[in-house]
């Protein structure tokens, strides 16, 4: 098989500073990341709300870009909506195909003082209320958004190292993902978990889902995300529960064997209770090269929950070879590198 060689420079991919991929240290700046986290929740249920279900809730999620988070195009009745966390000058911002523009300043805040902004900047657009269901997921403690009076700090040398560590992941994730042929999710900002992940599949659809589910997440959810067999990876900011961010790596359905592999690099762990496999964030940040070892953990956990899986490998990896003229340099920069 093709195997991705994480131990060379990649065009691009190689960071000169390991400073570069910013520290994020969960207890300083944990309120801030509650309030960051509510508040996607209450744009991303919008999203959910507008837009058709697509497999595995691949509707419901934000994207990451240059300045922030989006939902992307929405549709608002026969227009189109698009909400923006812009953490480089720190406001939401709220457009309409109609021409309208709003905004709100990112600031110390309640969650129930922004969710009711929220609505009142759609309604000024002429946005008819989404009626999403204004209690949070994924959380131990669901507090109703507008029951939650507490006032939030904001810090915005946080947010944007927040900002800053999505982006550089997003860059990684994205190279992995250009390797494989098969069904396989962009990366993905799931605001219910507040992480950002990805997921290849096999082709193959998995045995009903019989794990538990996430805090206050009905059971349907989870039969929806995993109804297909897959391998995903994630990164995620921490919780008070595991208080550090960690990149993930899990198979579902787990094939037998998967727990007593030996992964890439000497950082990462399997941990039982979570049946997946970790890797802390600050390993890679703090790493020489800080993208090769996520792409090694990437590769490695890949390789051995496919092998074991029994995935078609050559059918998902091996781009078919054609017998046509290889484009000139600067053709294949326009095409893709094709």
């Amino acid at each position: 098989m093709t195997q991705l060689r994480t131990n060379e420079a990649l065009p691009g991919m190689r960071d000169p500073a390991p400073d570069q991929w910013p520290a994020l240290p969960y207890a300083e700046w944990k309120e801030t990341l509650y309030a960051v986290h509510m508040w996607t929740q209450v744009v991303g249920k919008i999203r959910l709300a507008l837009t058709p279900l697509v497999n595995h809730w691949w509707n419901s999620t934000l994207f990451v870009t240059p300045r922030g988070l989006t939902t992307t195009m929405m549709p608002s009745g026969d227009e189109a909506l698009q909400i923006d966390f812009d953490f480089v000058d720190h406001e939401l911002v709220i457009v309409t195909s109609r021409g309208g523009r709003s905004s709100i300043p990112l600031a110390p805040m309640s969650v129930a003082h922004f969710y009711r902004q929220v609505l009142d900047r759609l309604a000024g657009l002429g946005v008819p209320d989404p009626h999403i269901m204004p209690v949070p997921v994924e959380v131990t403690t669901t507090i109703p958004f507008l029951k939650d009076r507490a006032i939030r700090p904001y810090d915005r040398g946080q947010v944007e190292r927040l900002h800053a560590a999505l982006v550089k992941t997003q860059f990684v994730f994205d190279r992995f993902r250009a390797d494989f042929l098969g069904k396989a999710s962009p990366p993905q900002f799931f605001w219910g978990g507040f992480d950002l992940a990805s997921a290849r599949f096999s082709g193959r659809r998995g045995p009903p889902y019989a794990g538990g589910s996430a805090p206050n997440v009905h059971i349907h959810v989870m039969h929806e995300a995993y109804f297909d067999e897959l391998i995903a990876a994630g990164f995620w900011f921490g919780t008070d529960e595991i208080p550090r961010p960690e990149f993930y790596s899990y198979a579902m359905p787990a094939p037998a064997g998967l727990a007593n592999v030996t992964i890439r690099p000497d950082a990462a762990e399997w941990l039982p209770d979570r049946g997946e496999f970790v890797l802390p964030y600050e390993a890679v940040r703090t790493a020489t090269d800080p993208a090769g070892m996520l792409l090694s953990f990437l590769q490695s956990t890949y390789d051995a929950a496919a092998d074991l899986g029994g995935w078609d490998r050559r059918l998902l990896e091996e781009r078919p070879r054609c017998d046509c003229a290889r484009l000139p340099a600067h053709s294949r920069a326009a095409h893709g590198g094709r």
